[in-house]
Order: C-alpha cells, then structure tokens, then sequence
C-alpha cells in the first residue's frame, strides 16, 4: 500500500512538472492572433452556450417534429449538466492556479482547497467536461456525426491549453469527467428516450387507418 501511494505521488509530480513545463512555453504565445481565434471558438464549450446549444436542438426537433433531433437535445442537456455539476464538485474542495496567473517559479500545485476564484480553480477544465459530454450524447443519435461532433469537442478541450487556461492534466481530467458523466446520462435516460419499436409505430398507425375507414 505503503509503495502504491510513493508511485502516486511520483507520477502526480512528473504531471506537475509536465505541466508546468507546458504552461512556460505557452505563456509567451498567449496573445498570438491564431490562439485568441481559438480561444474565442473554444468558448462554445461554457456552460451558457452549451445550455443555448441544448435547447435550440430541442426545440428546432420540436418544431420540426424531429424526435431524434428533439431526444439528441435533451441528451446533450442532461449529459452537459451531470458534467457540470460533478465538476463543479471537485472544483470546490481542490485549488489550483491557472496557468495564465501562476507566480515565477510556482509550482502548478494541486491541494486541497475551497477557494472560489475563477484564477484558482483551474482544475479540472469545465469547458472540456462539458464539450466532451456534449459530443459523446449527440453522437448517441447521430452516430454518422461521430467524427466532427469529437472534433469539435476536441479543439474546444486542447485550445484551453495554449490560452493559458488550464494545464494539460486540467483537460484530461475535464474529459474523463464528461466522458464517464455521459455514460450515466445515458443509463438513465435509456428508458425515457427509446424510441418506439417499429412493430408498435405500424400497429398504432393501423389502428388509427381503420377508425377512420367509414
């Protein structure tokens, strides 16, 4: 137990140096038109405009009367949010600064904190939770989207990085939480969102035919 925790803490500061390493070659580029451009597209992956994303997916599948765009909605809406709500958890009992306020010669040290201000809570990154969860529940009813719906989710996860807003190891622990929040999304709407068997759409439709045969 004793030598499973010393190779914990080992790898958990390789991360930090890795970490840090990446924060110092990325703080000098941090202003550099191509990264602000990214930064800017990469904002789709915050908590407003994915709850606006979510909803006009429902609602364009409601007016449309598109159910399997109207259920994708409603997946990403209930995955983004599980997302965020078990993120925001760990944000709150961990403090990290970001890199973009880190001090000279800080160290990008993970502790134990309840600090709640935003340059202090870089772990884990929201914006890549949140993407990550979207994609992986709109690609529950549009698996031929896979490969742009992962992209986007993707570019909004790694342009974190170069922006100075979260540190690697913040990323990947963003998309692990949003990967494993959508799957229990996905348990628990399986249910409540499975569309109807076909044998039972035909048999309601035959039904409905011979009530109006006069």
């Amino acid at each position: 137990m004793t030598e499973a925790i010393r190779k914990l803490k080992k790898t958990a500061a390789a991360l930090e140096e890795a970490d840090q390493a990446v924060a110092e070659a990325t703080l000098p580029i941090r202003h550099e038109r191509i990264v602000e451009l990214l930064g800017g597209l990469s904002e789709i992956g915050d908590q407003p405009q994915m709850r606006t994303l979510a909803a006009g997916l429902i609602g364009a599948g409601l007016f449309t009367r598109d159910r399997r765009l109207a259920r994708a909605g409603a997946r990403v809406l209930a995955a983004h949010e599980l997302a965020t709500v078990a993120k925001n958890f760990v944000k709150r009992r961990v403090d990290r600064t970001r890199p973009r306020s880190l001090g000279d010669g800080e160290a990008p040290h993970i502790r134990r904190g309840r600090n709640e201000e935003k340059e202090e809570t870089s772990f884990p990154s929201g914006h890549s939770a949140g993407a990550a969860a979207a994609a992986r529940a709109f690609v529950r009813e549009y698996p031929e989207q896979r490969a742009a719906a992962y992209a986007g989710a993707g570019l909004v996860a790694l342009a974190q990085v170069p922006r100075c807003a979260h540190y690697p190891s913040d990323v990947g622990a963003g998309l692990a939480i949003g990967i494993a929040l959508e799957a229990v999304s996905d348990w628990l709407l399986s249910g409540l969102l499975r569309p109807l068997p076909v044998p039972c759409v035909n048999a309601s439709r035959e039904s409905l035919y011979r009530h109006q045969e006069p």
